[in-house]
């Protein structure tokens, strides 16, 4: 199926690594430039070389998102270079363990800056060239608003709202035929997960009581899997497909407990 993206211009914010990267280069394997937002630029450079090596173009902006000031830099340096945008992919954030009994004030603030502060600057700062376009909005959220985790109230609040703004987005940017949706991640198989089993004791059984409770296949979710899903939903594809917030999950959030492999 060709999804009419070839040629258009699409903002990944944290394009470099895990799902970012995974959704950067389905973009370019379908045709359309995508923006490579980060805080490395040499992170941001491999993947544009990856992209390249599938005949692809991609723009690299290095930006510390949690810097207010530099979700206006990555939208403005791709305007000077296209002059449009397609689409935003509000990916970036981490799941930095700010929890209610070991958090405090600074950092529960700053959580919010990491993970849905910038969401709503990148597409505040886009909206004029979304209008133009008629663009799409793809946030991806985690089930921990959902489920909760324990001992990481930041992220999760986060990920509330960027649940939250999905729908809200959807109704006030209905006018200009803006579509907005969520991707809703649960366990899925990143640098950043493999990072944080490492510093749990036994990662090796801790992982396989993991995917013993997901109901699909029993393993995780890969990058691809979102991607796949994100670039669908990016397309007109799913031109009447708006507001909703999408599990690609394997069924962990939804499905019956009594599936969990014995």
């Amino acid at each position: 199926m060709d999804l009419n993206l070839k040629g258009k211009v699409f903002i990944v914010t944290g394009g470099a690594k895990g799902i970012g990267k995974g959704i950067v280069l389905a973009l370019a394997k379908e045709g359309a430039i995508p923006v490579i937002v980060g805080r490395k630029q040499s992170d941001n450079n491999l993947v544009k070389d990856e992209v390249v090596a599938l005949g692809g173009e991609a723009l690299c902006v290095e930006a510390e998102l949690s810097n207010p000031e530099e979700s206006k830099k990555a939208v403005d340096a791709t305007l000077e270079k296209y002059g449009r945008i397609d689409g935003i992919v509000n990916n970036a954030g981490q799941n930095d363990g700010v929890g209610l009994e070991n958090g405090n004030y600074e950092d529960f603030i700053q959580s919010y800056h990491k993970n849905v502060v910038h969401y709503y600057l990148i597409v505040h700062h886009a909206l004029s060239a979304l209008k133009e376009s008629k663009g799409v909005i793809v946030n991806i959220s985690s089930k921990t608003a959902e489920t909760g985790q324990g001992g990481t109230s930041g992220y999760a609040a986060s990920n509330g709202a960027r649940n939250a703004l999905t729908r809200e987005w959807a109704v006030e940017l209905l006018p200009y035929g803006i579509r907005v949706n969520a991707i809703i991640v649960a366990e899925c198989a990143t640098p950043q997960y493999d990072t944080w089993i490492q510093t749990l004791d036994n990662p090796e059984e801790t992982l396989k009581k993991i995917t013993d409770r997901i109901p699909l296949e029993h393993r995780m979710t890969t990058p691809e899997e979102i991607a796949n899903t994100a670039v669908f939903l990016l397309s007109n594809r799913s031109s009447h497909t708006t507001g909703q917030l999408v599990y690609v999950d394997g069924g962990y959030v939804h499905l019956d407990r009594a599936l969990i492999k014995e």
